[in-house]
């Protein structure tokens, strides 16, 4: 998929509305729309936006609710903004679907990072796969303002699903060479969840507002297959011969339904963001789950 293909206009006037609605939530005790590390310090006035159930009520514009009749916060600033940090799994398994989840995970990145972007925040994409040894093929630089959107596109364009993947280890090298916390998004099939969770805990200890994008295809979720299979591990190329009777259909489908309810658990327990999307759903409403925070 070219870089242009990722974003298309219809798809853009979607994320202008969105975009008001993102929030970051950074672990800190600066005040503002974001969290600086440093105390202190100016913060610059940037919008208003409607107010929502759980919003501080100490942010609202009461001058602006007396002249509109619509409650609306005041959003600023702050010296310090965060940087959105979208890990992108790109192991051999996202390329798995039709379309593949690759496509989908690149979108929902390229999405995310137009939202900061456009807000004056920083966005940086980080692919993970193992190469040579190291878990991540790629850290973009951190890029901000709409000017730095191609750039995005480009990188997440140059992802492809190949190899394998240590989510965890990579979740890991983000948070150990991250200067201070941010957004982490980190879209993946999740199909080996066991000890990324764990890493996920230490990045939401380590202040990160972390988001989970949980991205699976339609045959993942309604296997159309039956009888006697050879099953090839996607990233190892291992065969499994497997007999795909109703029994082993059902024990599929309570895993599967477990990794879902494991990370919704997960989410729910770190005030993180899980969203589930199947490649063959439109995307706008997967983003609108996103951005309201929701946990499925």
């Amino acid at each position: 998929m070219s870089a242009d293909a990722l974003l298309d206009p219809a798809f853009v006037r979607e994320l202008e509305v969105l975009r008001r609605r993102l929030e970051v939530r950074v672990r800190s005790g600066a005040a503002g729309e974001h969290a600086a590390r440093r105390r202190g310090g100016s913060a610059e006035f940037q919008e208003h936006r409607p107010y929502a159930p759980g919003d501080d009520l100490r942010r609202v514009d009461w001058l602006a609710f007396a002249r509109s009749g619509q409650p609306m916060l005041k959003l600023f600033r702050q010296e310090e903004d965060v940087v959105v940090r979208l890990l992108v799994d790109a192991s051999a398994s996202l390329g798995h679907g039709e379309p593949p989840k690759i496509v989908a995970a690149r979108r929902l990145a390229a999405a995310i990072a137009y939202m900061a972007l456009a807000r004056s925040e920083r966005a940086q994409v980080v692919v993970a796969r193992q190469t040579d040894g190291r878990a991540l093929a790629k850290v973009g630089p951190p890029r901000r303002g709409r000017a730095g959107l191609p750039a995005v596109l480009a990188e997440l364009a140059a992802a492809p699903a190949e190899g394998t993947a240590d989510l965890a280890r990579a979740v890991e090298q983000v948070v150990v060479t991250a200067a201070r916390p941010g957004m982490l998004v980190v879209l993946s099939d999740f199909l080996d969840a066991g000890p990324v969770l764990a890493a996920l805990g230490r990045a939401a200890a380590a202040g990160h507002d972390v988001a989970l994008v949980h991205v699976l295809s339609r045959e993942e979720l309604e296997p159309n297959l039956e009888g006697d299979c050879a099953l090839v591990d996607a990233e190892t190329g291992a065969v499994v011969e497997a007999t795909l009777d109703p029994a082993a259909l059902e024990a599929y489908a309570r895993r599967l339904a477990g990794l879902c309810d494991e990370l919704a658990a997960w989410a729910r327990r770190h005030r993180a963001t899980s969203v589930r999307v199947t490649t063959d759903e439109p995307l706008e409403a997967a983003l609108r789950r996103f951005v309201a925070r929701a946990v499925e």
